[in-house]
């Protein structure tokens, strides 16, 4: 497995790979990879004759207060996660390499970036596609490989690659959780064991929302209030925001005649847990 370190040696590397018509797989990711990460790595191991993981904490999508000093960083047992699997290519920039000095070009996606996540986290989407443009552009993947758990930001991904026509598919896989539904995240080894406890509790009250459409319940304010049930039962938990969205636009569904998603963030102490589920009607 190759290790680049800069965006002008990753350039070089696909350049290579122009010439002999092979397909590329990316996983973009900041990181401390767990089961998760290793699923989205298998899929695009099978999908693509080579494949490049991106292993990159970006500063730019981390407010003032949020977490970016502590995100676990783990290169030794990322990179021997990507050896198993067969990963072709770790590209491993540093903060020098991906924002040199001079850098000034952001890149914004408005509309889909503006609710729930965006809303409680102003600065958080526009450093997203910001450096999920700059990845893009370096490594011209035929297909990126992004998981559901960060549904938003799929949503967000794909406005990206449609807007500035970058030839590349988006493929988003399933999350992947626990035994009793707990999301993987990078993040959860900050619960502690209490809290942990209680974190599969906003699983279940997605699983109420969709329990309550596949009763028949219609409008969005009632799937709302089944899974605020759920959770108000939890004293450890503080909730930022369950919703019912439509999945293209996730604007809030007054009535819901297809599909939906159920979108959950949480806070347990000073960790922040995010999860979703697709409904079809």
């Amino acid at each position: 497995m190759k290790v680049l370190r800069s965006p002008r040696t990753l350039i070089s590397w696909r350049r290579r790979l122009d010439r002999d018509g092979i397909t590329v797989g990316m996983v973009p990711t900041m990181g401390a990879l767990h089961a998760g990460h290793r699923a989205l790595i298998r899929k695009a191991r099978l999908a693509c004759d080579a494949l490049v993981v991106s292993l990159f904490v970006n500063p730019k999508q981390f407010g003032p207060r949020e977490d970016f000093a502590r995100y676990p960083r783990s290169f030794t047992h990322d990179a021997t996660m990507c050896r198993q699997e067969g990963v072709d290519l770790l590209y491993a920039p540093s903060l020098e390499a991906m924002y040199p000095a001079g850098h000034q070009t952001s890149v914004t996606v408005r509309e889909v970036s503006a609710r729930w996540e965006g809303a409680v986290r102003p600065h958080h989407f526009g450093g997203v596609v910001t450096v999920v443009a700059k990845l893009l552009s370096a490594a011209r993947p035929d297909i990126a490989f992004f998981g559901q758990k960060d549904f938003q930001q799929t949503v967000v991904i794909k406005r990206l690659v449609t807007d500035l026509n970058l030839d590349v598919t988006v493929r988003v896989c399933p999350t992947v959780r626990e035994a009793d539904g707990l999301a993987l995240s990078s993040r959860n080894i900050y619960l502690s064991p209490g809290e942990r406890r209680v974190a599969p509790r906003l699983y279940a009250a997605l699983q109420a929302g969709r329990a309550a459409m596949h009763r028949g319940m219609t409008s969005g304010a009632e799937v709302t209030r089944a899974m605020k049930t759920i959770l108000a039962r939890e004293p450890l938990v503080t909730v930022d925001y369950l919703a019912v969205c439509d999945p293209m636009t996730l604007e809030p569904l007054r009535v819901v005649r297809r599909s939906a998603v159920l979108l959950g963030a949480i806070r347990l102490g000073n960790v922040r847990l995010i999860d979703n589920i697709l409904v079809g009607r």
